[in-house]
């Protein structure tokens, strides 16, 4: 279906508060504009994204779909229309970015109703209605949206709300948008004056509803919040059903990219950030935090660890109670169970790292990497300062500082010498005794 959405997201989001345009505030990882490329993409033949005056981050966010700036801001009518050369001749819905939740299913009903209609709208029944505008609906047939200040008390006892989407041919979209006047208190042109635009030349407007968690619209930190909650409900559900084991869901929290396979377990007040695969059978313990990481098969996560960007774990590998992995590759079977600090490295299979022990990876200056290799042993306390070699089976003896490469199955010894000196403890303290007034 050769069918084009417009996405509006010139707004500047005054009651967030924020620097940050509107539309890249993040729910579960992903920013509110790219949720709705995502569910476009699916059911549109393009997309095209409304911006406003120096909005290059949101321009490259919504990349490589095209971006038109609307230079001032009159209104979601005289946004939409500066999109108009990107129309195409076939249908076309106007979205909004800050209805970030609408799924491809709606879209796809939005699109199948337009049909039978010359104009189709997106409608719900929120639990509280609020001021939202009214769909005054007779036969079957939209006869108005009415503003919530400018509704009749009986029009604003009405249930069906306005959710903002309209979807009709492009040529009509086009001609019923520039008959737009901007008669009102604010001086805009509204996109809602399009339905009266239609029904003046006959034509059929109908509403399709969908559930208030897809429609409601995120303009406040609060409603930013309720998106929030509804999208990880979404894919709690969508993960239990694809066949993890969430063992507390409602405290499990999920990126819009998160990929659990069958019979992962997930335990307690675990985050999952941007980026994250976790293989079958894999089990991450309580109150880990896994980001742009993948975690292979089999393999058991915490409690109590961080899994940082590059990382990749290996089968069967164990990382244990505060043990934070960065940009390092942990081999098949390869253990690190407790506090331990393991940046920019390679560890190969089957190797243990001691509980203390510390990659050194940064000078001040770079980052350098640190390789060790398959079935090694890294005492406790122990430092590695990179850039630094272990070989195969090389064993490094606990409390080491170690500075230059280890061979292949060597034992490589790095403390300081220990000095002993009886009876000197109570001299000390008698000593210490007499110093006292």
């Amino acid at each position: 279906m050769d069918a084009t959405a417009i996405l509006l997201a010139a707004g500047f989001g005054t009651r967030m508060k924020s620097a940050l345009p509107k539309a890249l505030h993040p729910i579960a990882g992903r920013s509110m504009v790219r949720h709705l490329l995502n569910s476009c993409e699916g059911v549109f033949a393009r997309a095209v994204v409304v911006t406003g005056p120096d909005m290059d981050a949101l321009a490259r966010e919504v990349a490589p779909h095209p971006v038109v700036v609307q230079q001032e801001r009159l209104g979601t009518a005289h946004a939409a229309l500066q999109a108009a050369e990107h129309f195409g001749g076939g249908d076309l819905a106007v979205l909004y970015a800050d209805n970030p939740l609408v799924r491809p299913d709606t879209l796809r009903r939005l699109l199948a109703a337009r049909a039978e209609a010359g104009l189709v709208l997106l409608a719900m029944r929120p639990a509280d209605p609020g001021r939202y505008g009214r769909v005054v609906v007779q036969g079957g047939l939209v006869q108005r949206v009415v503003e919530w200040a400018d509704a009749s008390p009986e029009e604003r006892a009405l249930d069906l709300c306005n959710a903002g989407a309209l979807c009709a041919a492009a040529d009509d979209f086009a001609r019923w948008l520039r008959a737009v006047r901007a008669d009102n208190a604010m001086g805009e042109f509204y996109l809602t004056d399009v339905v009266a635009a239609a029904r003046a030349e006959g034509a059929r407007v109908v509403a399709v509803e969908a559930p208030e968690a897809e429609l409601r619209g995120v303009n406040s930190r609060a409603e930013l919040a309720a998106a929030e909650a509804t999208m990880q409900d979404w894919l709690r559900e969508a993960a239990m059903a694809a066949g993890a084991t969430l063992t507390a869901p409602g405290t499990v929290f999920l990126a819009a990219d998160t990929v659990l396979a069958p019979d992962v377990t997930v335990g307690p007040n675990v985050v999952f950030g941007p980026g994250v695969t976790v293989a079958e059978g894999a089990e991450i313990r309580p109150f880990c935090h896994l980001e742009g990481c993948s975690v292979g098969p089999g393999a058991i996560i915490g409690p109590f660890a961080r899994l940082r960007p590059g990382t990749v774990v290996g089968a069967r590998a164990h990382v244990g109670n505060f043990v934070e992995l960065k940009a390092t590759l942990l081999g098949a079977g390869a253990k690190a169970n407790h506090l331990s600090y393991i940046g920019d490295s390679e560890v190969g299979a089957g190797t243990n790292i001691g509980a203390g022990t510390i990659t050194v990876n940064y000078d001040g200056f770079a980052k350098h990497r640190t390789v060790i290799g398959v079935r090694a042993f890294i005492g406790s306390n122990t430092s590695l300062v990179a850039p630094v070699r272990v070989g195969d089976g090389g064993f490094v003896v606990a409390g080491s500082t170690i500075t230059e490469d280890v061979p292949d199955d060597a034992i490589a010894f790095g403390r300081a010498r220990q000095t002993t000196k009886p009876g000197g403890a109570a001299a000390f303290r008698a000593a210490h005794k007499k110093e006292k007034p």
